[in-house]
C-alpha cells in the first residue's frame, strides 16, 4: 500500500521531531492516541484503520505515519495508556496485599481486568509482546510497576541483569502465556488468578 505523505507546512513542522517533543508535538501525538482509543472502544482493533484516526485527530496521513509508522506502533501507544491508568489506579487504591508476592499478582489482575475490556487490545499487546518481532516497552514498564508494587518503594529501580528483574520478568512472562489462554477462551480470570499466585509465590518468595 503506497501511503500518502502529503502534510501542511504545520504538520510537517511538528511531525519530524529530532529531540525532545515540542509542546505542541505532544499534544499532537496525544489527541492521535485518544482518537484511535475512541475508534477502538466502538469497534476494536480492525476499527483503528491508520486513515481513519487520522481524520478524527485532524492530522495529514503522513503525518500519522511520522509519529506511528505501523498500525501496532498505534496500538501499543494506545496501551500503553491504559498502563498509564492503571498506575494511576494503584496511587489512588493502592494493593492491600499482605506480602511481595500478592501484590504483584494484584498488578496483573488489575491489568487483566482492565485490557479484557477491549479484548482486541488485549489480543494486539499479545502479539506485540510474544508473537512478533515488535520493538514495545509494555513489558519492561509492566516489570517496573509491579517491581515498585512488590516492594511498597515508589522509587524502585532495578537492574535488568539482577535477579530480582530476571524472577519479576519471569512472573509477567507466565501472565502474559494466561492472558492468551484468557482470549482464547481456554481459562477464566479467576483461574489465572490462582495460578499466577502460584507463579508469584515461588519466584518472589524471598523479595
Amino acid at each position: 500500500m503506497t501511503v500518502s505523505t502529503q502534510t501542511t507546512s504545520s504538520d510537517a513542522s511538528e511531525a519530524t521531531p529530532a529531540g525532545p517533543r515540542s509542546r505542541s508535538q505532544t499534544q499532537r501525538r496525544k489527541r492521535i492516541v485518544q482518537a484511535a482509543a475512541a475508534l477502538a472502544s466502538r469497534g476494536g482493533v480492525e476499527a483503528m484503520q491508520m486513515r481513519t484516526v487520522a481524520e478524527r485527530a485532524g492530522v495529514a496521513l503522513g503525518t500519522l505515519y511520522r509519529y506511528f509508522p505501523s498500525k501496532m506502533d498505534l496500538v501499543v501507544a494506545v496501551v500503553a495508556e491504559e498502563l498509564d491508568l492503571l498506575e494511576a489506579s494503584f496511587k489512588r487504591r493502592p494493593p492491600t496485599g499482605d506480602d511481595s508476592a500478592r501484590r504483584a499478582v494484584d498488578v496483573l489482575v488489575r491489568a487483566t481486568r482492565g485490557l479484557m475490556r477491549e479484548p482486541e487490545l488485549a489480543d494486539a499487546l499479545v502479539r506485540s509482546l510474544i508473537l512478533t518481532n515488535e520493538d514495545t516497552t509494555v513489558g519492561d514498564r509492566l516489570v517496573e510497576l509491579m517491581m515498585r508494587v512488590a516492594t511498597g518503594d515508589d522509587a524502585a529501580v532495578m537492574d535488568p541483569d539482577s535477579e530480582r528483574h530476571v524472577l519479576v520478568s519471569s512472573l509477567v512472562s507466565v501472565w502474559t502465556t494466561h492472558l492468551l489462554g484468557i482470549l482464547r477462551d481456554s481459562y477464566g480470570i479467576e483461574t489465572v488468578q490462582s495460578r499466577l499466585e502460584v507463579a508469584a509465590d515461588r519466584l518472589l518468595a524471598d523479595f
